[in-house]
């Protein structure tokens, strides 16, 4: 049975978060993207509470009404904060100075690498969907004329201060649109704009993009052991930047490719991605 609790960690932010499992599993912190929420997790939770696992999906920091410093002080959405949220989260699960499991898509996939890359000693393993490692990512977005270019343009668009209205114009009208065409469905769009649907979480979870412009992270070559699975469909995350993950991961790596499936592979692709899951956390127990 998942359960939602909030969680206050030692910043003094609350967390929502849904947990699942029994309390003395080993920990696995699952951390959402945008423009979705905790409920990304649905499929996940249930499957890994029945293998034994805590697993741990909280709205993350500007998403929970009680996480939500100021947007405006751009300072608050610095990287170094979401990777420190991550840890604090995790201490306040029960895992405080152990190691866990941890798992992130999309822009919890990128503080998951930086989590990996800052705090190795933590990670008993790495699950990434869809986002490559950042160096890879950058290396691509740099090309003048490259295909990562064109695919992550609406990040420049998220810089604008008209975005945030826009987006929430006619019943959030473009940002079910978006959704939708990528493969999420009605109940899990409603779902994540019960987080996100309104303009105070949309503008915290903007900051995200304006704290962090051209998504630079300087965290290494991961030696955490690795599972990155990308949908060959996804329309944000281009080949080059996928298979160049595989450049800046020197310890245990695996990449799993899913056929047609896109960006959202949790929302695409449940059953396969948490088999992969199960699989990859069995195989690096704690």
């Amino acid at each position: 049975m998942i359960e939602t609790i909030g969680l206050k960690t030692r910043s003094g932010l609350t967390f929502t978060t849904d947990v699942a499992g029994p309390a003395g599993g080993a920990l696995v912190l699952l951390l959402h993207g945008f423009p979705e929420s905790r409920h990304s997790w649905r499929a996940a939770l249930p499957a890994l509470a029945a293998a034994g696992y805590r697993a741990v999906a909280p709205d993350q920091r500007g998403y929970s009404a009680r996480a939500r410093p100021d947007p405006k002080d751009l300072s608050n959405y610095a990287f170094d904060k979401l990777i420190a949220d991550a840890i604090d989260i995790a201490d306040a699960s029960g895992s405080a100075g152990k190691r866990f499991h941890l798992v992130g898509h999309d822009w919890g996939g990128q503080v998951s690498w930086g989590v990996a890359g800052r705090h190795p000693d933590r990670l008993a393993s790495l699950t990434i969907l869809s986002r490559p490692h950042p160096s890879s990512f950058r290396r691509e977005l740099l090309k003048e004329d490259g295909d990562q270019k064109h695919r992550s343009r609406h990040h420049r668009k998220f810089l604008e201060p008209e975005t945030g209205p826009m987006l929430l114009e006619e019943n959030a009208r473009r940002l079910r649109r978006n959704l939708a065409t990528q493969g999420v469905l009605d109940a899990a769009i409603a779902e994540h704009l019960s987080v996100l649907g309104n303009p105070e979480a949309l503008e915290a979870a903007l900051a995200w993009y304006r704290a962090n412009k051209g998504l630079a992270a300087e965290i290494g070559t991961i030696q955490v052991p690795t599972l990155y699975i990308w949908g060959d469909a996804d329309a944000t995350v281009g080949p080059d930047a996928a298979h160049g993950t595989r450049d800046f991961v020197g310890k245990a790596y695996g990449m799993e490719i899913l056929p047609g499936v896109g960006h959202f592979v949790m929302d695409q692709a449940p059953a396969k991605a948490v088999e992969l899951l199960l699989n990859h956390l069995g195989r690096h127990p704690l």
